[in-house]
């Protein structure tokens, strides 16, 4: 794809005031959010599936938590998970200056391996993963288990700053994030597709089956 084309394609759905003000606060406390590309495609996938619960492992300043939530039905509650309390924090104020109730967003500090336990089987319309890249293939394990049949799991950073698709590269995140698109896409459970948006975005759908 050339570069005017994909700059295209992620401009092609509009971010507004609260999402640029969210930007800012996470530059300010070094973080990078998902591209304007992925958190249309997460709004796209929340609403397709008419989400009424979601899990966000990263919550950042509340980038893709908005994007999740304006995709999610009206009374759809996003689940958001992150190590750091201020970042939180922050999420919240972008939750607010967007006008989304305070018991829409569920916010819970931690790690997620130490959270996702915790949460309920099979309750889940959509698991959305961009926390510690070495912890992917536990956070599909996880996802898997949270997600109702048809729900759908999507990881950040498929693609990992074109390293992913470069087998010479072998440091642990990387080869972590390649491991995890294999696992994927060798699953006979899911549906499986890697969208090239912003640093790339792998998404499933966990099947139907009688036994699910």
């Amino acid at each position: 794809m050339k570069p005017a084309s994909w700059t295209y394609a992620e401009a092609f759905v509009a971010e507004d005031d609260v999402l640029a003000s969210a930007r800012s606060r996470a530059e300010e406390v070094g973080v990078s959010p998902v591209s304007p590309g992925a958190g249309a495609a997460l709004r796209f996938l929340a609403s397709v599936l008419d989400a009424r619960a979601v899990v966000e492992i990263g919550t950042g300043t509340g980038v893709s938590g908005l994007w999740l939530l304006r995709g999610m039905r009206a009374d759809g509650v996003l689940t958001t998970v992150d190590i750091e309390a201020e970042h939180q924090r922050l999420a919240k104020e972008t939750f607010g200056e967007a006008g989304v109730p305070a018991n829409r967003a569920r916010t819970i500090a931690g790690a997620g391996l130490d959270v996702l336990p915790r949460l309920t089987d099979g309750h889940y319309d959509m698991v959305f993963c961009d926390g510690d890249k070495r912890e992917y293939a536990e956070y599909l394990t996880e996802a898997l288990r949270l997600l109702r049949p048809g729900g759908v799991v999507a990881f950040d950073n498929a693609l990992w700053h074109d390293k992913v698709a470069d087998p010479a590269q072998r440091d642990e995140e990387t080869v972590a994030i390649r491991d995890l698109g294999r696992s994927i896409a060798d699953n006979d459970s899911l549906v499986s597709v890697l969208l090239p948006v912003g640093d790339g975005l792998v998404c499933a759908k966990k099947i139907w089956s009688p036994e699910a």
